[in-house]
């Protein structure tokens, strides 16, 4: 069910891909802001995000960083304020009622932390999984959800009804829901939050083989430092924007053996705009503003010395002893011209 997301009003430079290209997700500048009385709140500050077919990535930030609102429009329940999202082809900014609904359906899976937002009560385990089949008018439901229950390891659960069920269960029932109509995209909001270390690690490992079986991309919000470290990519979210990722991969030693390879980098976003990590920018004091020059293979960045703020007026890196003088700014515009040819 999945397509290829297209932005046709960004054109792509010759030999570069356009943005969101291939991807099953795409946030373009996103931006959501919501009214709260006379107080304007932003969530999302311009988020650009992608996400391939296939991929698992874990989503993690501070309590308010939007991570949370993120998940909501990515899940339909939410409309952006500004920007542009797109999931499996559809534009979630354009869509009325209706198609809302049917997205809902049928191409976002969610799985909330708490188990009573994904189980009805009064249904056994068979009839939660039929459900979303039913509204979607669905046939051969009965099959499909005790294929489902094999699936998540409870075809013998399938008369008991949530309350006769562990934590553990009713998640993986709830996993078995969020796939019942076939969905493109999983998205599982702190799917571990109300569990055991235990039964995290057997959580999680179910959505690993979900994601192996059927090509599921699975998007991951939590908290949970196992989770966040058990996926190739991890999107860091902050004050609303991406900050950094994460990136994994095995490497083999000399030895033969195996091991985990974790890069962290910074994100840099359709505008040209990063967040340089907080442990960077105490370390050398960088506040209001910083020097930039831009050399062949990388941008040195270095604090403002001269500022007003800085005790003393150290003049910085340009008359330093040895240091690499300040860009010079014909320079910095002659590279981003040559860039934009």
């Amino acid at each position: 069910m999945t397509a290829a997301v297209s932005f046709t009003n960004s054109p792509a430079r010759p030999g570069r891909p356009r943005f969101g290209e291939g991807a099953v997700i795409a946030c373009d500048n996103l931006v959501r802001i919501y009214k709260i009385a006379d107080l304007e709140v932003v969530a999302l500050q311009g988020l650009d995000l992608l996400v391939d077919p296939g991929e698992i990535v874990a989503i993690v930030g501070a309590s308010g960083s939007g991570k949370s609102t993120l998940l909501n429009i990515l899940g339909g329940l939410d409309q952006p304020s500004a920007g542009r999202a797109i999931v499996a082809g559809h534009d979630l900014g354009q869509m009325g009622r209706h198609e809302r609904t049917l997205y809902r359906r049928r191409i976002a899976g969610v799985i909330w932390q708490q188990t009573a937002r994904n189980l009805l009560p009064y249904l056994s385990a068979r009839e939660n999984i039929e459900l979303p089949m039913i509204l979607d008018g669905a046939r051969d439901r009965r099959r499909r959800a005790l294929d489902l229950l094999e699936r998540v390891g409870l075809r013998d659960r399938a008369g008991h009804r949530p309350d006769r069920l562990s934590g553990g269960e009713q998640q993986r029932i709830a996993v078995a829901v969020a796939l019942a109509n076939g969905p493109a995209v999983l998205l599982a909001d702190e799917p571990t939050g109300e569990l055991d270390s235990v039964t995290s690690a057997e959580i999680f490992a179910l959505l690993r083989q979900v994601n192996s079986d059927l090509g599921t991309t699975i998007v991951v919000v939590t908290h949970d430092a196992f989770v966040s470290e058990q996926v190739r990519r991890t999107v860091s979210i902050r004050d609303g924007r991406t900050a950094t990722e994460t990136v994994r991969r095995t490497e083999q030693t000399a030895e033969g053996e195996h091991r985990i390879i974790s890069e962290e980098f910074a994100v840099l976003d359709r505008a040209g705009r990063l967040q340089l990590p907080k442990a960077h920018v105490d370390a050398l004091s960088l506040r209001d503003r910083v020097r930039l020059r831009l050399e062949p293979d990388h941008v040195g960045v270095w604090p403002d010395r001269t500022s007003r703020h800085v005790a003393g007026g150290d003049p910085g890196p340009s008359s330093s002893a040895g240091a690499v003088p300040p860009p010079d700014p014909a320079e910095v515009i002659d590279a981003r011209e040559e860039d934009e040819r």
